[in-house]
């Protein structure tokens, strides 16, 4: 896949250089798979951004993208990435396309990526980035995420990047009976809680990751 990152501003020595010392500081704080690395080094993230912050890009914190949405704290993209990955899934599906960040980062690790934006200006926004850039991999729907992508299922792995009180069945029915895990935000006792769930035939076993603080799982779709 020939990515094109020349078509932004901004993709020159100092992004590269923010990116390396970036991955620095997710190694320090434990993210080791270096395919998972690799790729936060390779995706410049100020392009999934306004320009207006572009100088925050490379901080380890999440940031504004409109319609009170936010792109993903790096550490966190890398610690969901690494847990799905260290499954070898071939196809995910993603709750939450956003900025588009976590799913071309993902884009680099696997076959094929299904990312659902329930939020049209965001969905269309990040399209046309993954056209700029060449992705040939992202497969992007304007859609309520909760109803998950029955015609596309099912998956190796689901990244939910929005927080609910409890995730979707329909989402755990769309995971492949052998080996299928899912990401997600859960809250629990007025906290988010990252919760992984795998799922073997008919056993689920569930396993929780830290604190997290996400923007809440809705319902619906808009402009």
């Amino acid at each position: 896949m020939n990515l094109d990152f020349k078509k932004f501003s901004g993709t020159g020595m100092t992004s590269d250089s923010s990116r390396a010392k970036l991955v620095s500081i997710l190694k320090e704080q434990g993210i080791k798979n270096k395919k998972v690395l690799n790729a936060i080094n390779t995706i410049p993230r100020h392009i999934f951004i306004d320009e207006a912050i572009a100088s925050k890009a490379y901080d380890n914190t999440a940031l504004p993208i409109g319609k009170s949405q936010t792109i993903s704290h790096p550490l966190i993209v890398a610690k969901m990435t690494e847990i799905l990955i260290s499954r070898n899934p071939k196809r995910i599906l993603e709750i939450g396309t956003g900025s588009g960040y976590q799913a071309a980062i993902l884009s680099l690790l696997v076959d094929k990526v299904y990312s659902i934006e329930r939020i049209e200006l965001l969905h269309k926004k990040a399209n046309t980035i993954f056209r700029k850039i060449g992705f040939k991999n992202i497969y992007t729907k304007f859609s309520d995420g909760n109803e998950g992508w029955k015609q596309k299922s099912p998956f190796d792995a689901i990244i939910v990047t929005a927080g609910a009180s409890e995730v979707p069945s329909s989402l755990i029915d769309q995971l492949t009976s052998r080996n299928g895990v899912l990401i997600s935000p859960v809250e629990k006792n007025g906290k988010q809680y990252l919760k992984s769930i795998e799922k073997n035939d008919t056993i689920i076993t569930e396993k929780v990751h830290g604190v997290v603080n996400f923007v809440p799982l809705l319902q619906g779709t808009e402009k």
